[in-house]
């Protein structure tokens, strides 16, 4: 039986396209990413939101190994010094038609981030490993909307969602740390419309929670891609999810108002939470 939850809305309208929440003890508890207005969003003293501008477009923010974070920003990737210093970025390509969609830190220290083209074209983009010394590698080409990517806890499959197919795709983790054997996981359904996996994150038990765009919805997937939970979120256009909190049971969803109307769903752009039973993974920091 599947069972079904409610989410809160815990801010208000804070951001354009709210993406990409991390819950990292260094940095003290949850960052977002307001992507489109290049803002990193965190809660601050007593529930107060901090907003800090780091470019043109952030769309991932994940810890380092050394403190401060990892940025994959417009075209690039820029490392965060703990104090708060941003070094200007290493780019991965050019500023032009593709931009940097999502990405998150694997077993191997290498931050993963993959790109979309601004207009959408499909296949025009791609999915990249960066190693921690920024040397970087195109790993998988003919990507249309690079999207959620997640580990098992032993780190031998690789959950990944291209938004269009419709589908969350798994590989296997080569001793290399690379990826083979892609196969579908699951492709999500909907009592109406399609199903868009967005972001994505893997709990203890290896389950896969994913935000479908457009359902106002996440959906946890066990390991065998059996859907046990479905999370109902009051605003239509959910975009990522992850695992937080002390004790890593409250489920974080951000959500867009990326070509809403101004007054259409007041709630996008919010973030909401949820509790639930199975605890997630500590993030994988970025070890450069």
């Amino acid at each position: 039986m599947v069972r079904r939850l409610r989410a809160e809305r815990i801010t208000d309208a804070v951001t354009y396209h709210g993406e990409g929440p991390c819950w990292s003890e260094s940095w003290g508890g949850l960052r977002w990413v307001d992507m489109l207005a290049g803002d990193v969003l965190s809660f601050g003293e007593e529930g107060r939101i901090v907003r800090r501008h780091v470019g043109d477009v952030v769309a991932c923010v994940r810890p380092r190994a050394t403190g401060g974070a990892v940025l994959a920003v417009e075209t690039g990737v820029a490392l965060e010094d703990p104090d708060g210093t941003v070094h200007p970025p290493v780019l991965l390509w050019e500023p032009g038609a593709v931009r940097m969609n999502e990405g998150g830190v694997g077993p191997d220290g290498c931050f993963w981030v993959g790109s979309m083209a601004w207009d959408g074209s499909e296949g025009a983009a791609a999915l990249h490993r960066v190693r921690p010394d920024l040397r970087w590698e195109t790993v998988l080409e003919g990507v249309t909307v690079s999207n959620g990517i997640g580990w098992s806890p032993d780190g031998s499959r690789v959950y990944y969602n291209d938004t269009p197919t419709g589908r969350i795709d798994v590989f296997d983790r080569t001793p290399a740390g690379g990826l083979t054997g892609r196969r579908t996981f699951v492709a999500p359904e909907l009592e109406h419309g399609d199903a868009l996996p967005d972001g994505l994150t893997v709990d203890s038990e290896g389950a896969v929670w994913v935000a479908l765009y457009g359902a106002g919805q996440v959906h946890r997937y066990t390991p065998a891609g059996e859907l046990d939970t479905v999370v109902e979120v009051g605003a239509r256009r959910t975009t990522a999810c992850c695992l937080g909190g002390a004790d890593l049971r409250t489920l974080y969803v951000t959500t867009s108002r990326e070509g809403l109307a101004p007054d259409e769903d007041p709630a996008a752009g919010s973030l909401f939470s949820v509790r639930v039973d199975v605890p997630g993974l500590p993030v994988l920091p970025f070890a450069g």
